[in-house]
């Protein structure tokens, strides 16, 4: 509905236009377009003799960045396994014990099931204790630079205790 509005705005067919101004300095006129808008901001930085943005590779990495992106890996890892899992429960024929029977069939060793243990448990503490820290940043806590570190340095660590506790259940 929008784009016909647009559409018909901008060829003069609507009835009545608009007799007030546009509140907002930097909003674009109805009738540019996107690319001349593009042209008009890259005109313009060439003329201001200004930069382009840096790209990631020239910040130093942090701790509070690597945190954000494992806590975004974490979240879309266990999704896709949780609905992998369920699909998985839906599609395949038989049930539960049989496949809990093919998997002891296998034979591995303790060690091996410790450390698949802790790689499921480690993700979900992970992006548990983290979504508890960004709770804490929802009401406003938090956010002191000091006061990120530690709060990462506390997930990471509640995180292995965590995972380490229940692998060895």
């Amino acid at each position: 509905m929008a784009l016909l509005l647009r559409t018909l705005g901008r060829q003069g067919i609507c009835l009545s236009r608009p007799q007030y101004t546009v509140p907002f300095r930097h909003a674009a006129p109805m009738g540019t377009t996107a690319k001349e808008e593009m042209n008009k901001f890259w005109a313009k930085n060439t003329r201001l003799n200004r930069p382009m943005s840096p790209h990631i590779t020239v910040y130093k990495w942090s701790v509070p960045m690597m945190m954000s992106i494992a806590h975004r890996g974490t979240g879309v890892g266990l999704s896709g396994a949780i609905s992998a899992f369920a699909l998985a429960a839906l599609v395949l024929p038989g049930n539960y014990p049989d496949y809990l029977d093919m998997i002891h069939s296998l034979s591995v060793g303790p060690g091996l099931i410790g450390l698949a243990k802790f790689g499921i448990a480690f993700p979900v503490s992970f992006h548990t204790y983290n979504g508890i820290r960004h709770l804490f940043w929802d009401i406003g806590k938090g956010f002191k630079i000091p006061d990120v570190y530690r709060t990462g340095y506390t997930v990471i660590g509640l995180s292995i205790v965590t995972s380490i506790a229940v692998a060895l259940l």
